[in-house]
Parts: structure tokens; C-alpha cells; sequence
């Protein structure tokens, strides 16, 4: 940024705009908005009522080196340290996974299938398999009342950044986080009425064509499945058959392009009824959905 220009809050925007866009950024305004208001400590909406503004010298180093940051390929959600999901704010570290959009499908037909049912017992028993920051397990508590959520991963790093997020939200009552890899480390006992999972599913021969804010800063643990991808589902499918009560739902997120081999997977496992598969806004197949035979 040349310091002979006037560093008004437009001016500081249309520059970094145009620096972001230079380096590959998708969403270069966005991010250059989201930056800005968290150097400045405000909401982004103050932003376009103080264009005229002059920030402290203070305020604009600290931009500087958040711009510096995303230039290099950091996420933003990373350095602002936060993530909107389901119009719910959640915290995010590179401990975890960054919530997406495409995994609201999977919330959204969790929701649908509750509130259509009753549960068999006094409450719905959920468990959400690779947790992560826990956006999955809380919007389910959240918004089904009537319900008791079991959050496991492998990671004990994430499960203290989904245990915040729950807390922050008021329902670590109502949320048991367990590290365990899938359901090793659940009392065989126990028996839920929905599994729901966005589990590990790139290909290792598929990190490479990534695109390098998720190749360089998420966390492999929760985005390597192994050779071919389809390692973790296959075993959940299986061990999801075994915890699942008869007429209980399997809800596993997929990449489109292994939607042919998980659902084949699924119907090679005759406890299971196979459903359409659930496509997102941009019509590819997202959310593989199954159902225990009774």
C-alpha cells in the first residue's frame, strides 16, 4: 500500500479489492471487507457508513498484515478466527475443518426427517461422526429441542473448538463430546436414531489439485480418506448398521464424484435401504442418505 495516498476506508477497500483479485482470491471484495472490519473491531455493515474515514495507523498495520496473510492463501475464516453457519456464528482454527455450505444439505435433511417422525424414546439419540468445530451436533440440538447429541473425532484438538462453540451457544448440556475414532470408544450399548457425518473423502492422489487455502491450512486429518476416498464411509456404513436403531437414518456428506461407489457401497449392506441421493444448489449429489431395514 503506498503511503502516500490518504488511507480512507474506500480507499483502503478498492485497493485491497483489487491486490486480493491480483493473487487468485475468489471473493477478493468480501475478503477484503471481512479483513478490514475485524482490524477496525466493527461489524462489516459499518464498513459502508464510514467510507470517508481515516483508520489509526495502528488499525491499518494490523490490516496489513491480515491482507499480507490471505495474499499468501491463508482463509479468511482462519485469520478472523469465526465462520457463519445455518445463520449461526461459530468459532473456527486450523484445528478444524471451515464449515460449508453444502453441508447445511445434510442439517437441512436432518431436521426434515425429525420433524416428520417421533422419536422411539423419550428423546432423538444423534450422533455426529467426525465432528469437528461442532456445527453439525449444535445445529441439530438447536434446533431439534427434543433431542440428545453425541459428538465424536478422532481429534482432541477439535473437540475442544467444537466444546467451545457448543458453550457459546448454551447447549453443553445437551451435547456429550467423545474422542473416538468412529464409534470405538462408545459403549457398545448405545443405539442413536439418526447418524450424521461429513467424514474425510478426498483421495490421497487428490490433494494436489486442491485448491491451496484448503491443500495448505485445513487440517489433512479431516479431509484424507485415503487411495480411493471412500475408506472412512465404508467403514462408517458398517459400523453405522450396528448402532443405528431399526428404521434409523444414515446421513453421510460426499463428494459428487464418489456418489456412484458410496451408494453402491451402502446397497453391497443388506441392513440397509438406499434413498435418493440429496443434490446441492448446483445440482451435484452432496448428501447420501439410508435408512435401517426394521
Amino acid at each position: 500500500m503506498p503511503e502516500t495516498e490518504t488511507w480512507t476506508i474506500g480507499r483502503l477497500l478498492q485497493w485491497t479489492t483489487g491486490y486480493l483479485k491480483e493473487r487468485g482470491a475468489d471473493s477478493p471484495r468480501l475478503d477484503a471487507e471481512v479483513l478490514l472490519a475485524e482490524a477496525l473491531g466493527c461489524r462489516r455493515i459499518e464498513l459502508y457508513t464510514a467510507f470517508g474515514d481515516v483508520p489509526e495507523e495502528a488499525m491499518r498495520t494490523a490490516f496489513r498484515e491480515l491482507v499480507r496473510r490471505r495474499a499468501a492463501g491463508a482463509p479468511v475464516a482462519y485469520l478472523v478466527g469465526r465462520r457463519e453457519f445455518y445463520s449461526l456464528s461459530f468459532r473456527v482454527t486450523p484445528d478444524v475443518l471451515i464449515p460449508r455450505p453444502e453441508t447445511e444439505f445434510l442439517v437441512v435433511r436432518l431436521l426434515d426427517l425429525a420433524e416428520r417422525q417421533t422419536p422411539a424414546g423419550e428423546h432423538w439419540q444423534i450422533a455426529d461422526v467426525g465432528a469437528g468445530s461442532g456445527v453439525i451436533a449444535i445445529c441439530a440440538a438447536k434446533r431439534l429441542e427434543n433431542s440428545r447429541v453425541t459428538a465424536l473425532d478422532v481429534s482432541p484438538a477439535a473437540l475442544k473448538v467444537a466444546r467451545t462453540n457448543a458453550a457459546e451457544h448454551a447447549l453443553s448440556e445437551r451435547i456429550e463430546f467423545i474422542e473416538s475414532d468412529l464409534f470405538s470408544a462408545v459403549p457398545a450399548e448405545r443405539r442413536f436414531d439418526f447418524i450424521v457425518s461429513n467424514p474425510p473423502y478426498v483421495a490421497e492422489g487428490e490433494m494436489a489439485g486442491l485448491e491451496r487455502d484448503v491443500r495448505d491450512y485445513e487440517p489433512h486429518l479431516a479431509l484424507v480418506a485415503g487411495p480411493r476416498g471412500t475408506e472412512v464411509i465404508e467403514l462408517l456404513i458398517g459400523e453405522a448398521a450396528e448402532r443405528l436403531v431399526l428404521g434409523g437414518w444414515l446421513l453421510s456428506e460426499i463428494s459428487p464424484q464418489l456418489d456412484a461407489a458410496v451408494r453402491g457401497l451402502v446397497a453391497a449392506d443388506d441392513r440397509f435401504e438406499l434413498f435418493p441421493t440429496i443434490k446441492d444448489l448446483a445440482g451435484l449429489p452432496r448428501v447420501v442418505q439410508a435408512r435401517r431395514k426394521p
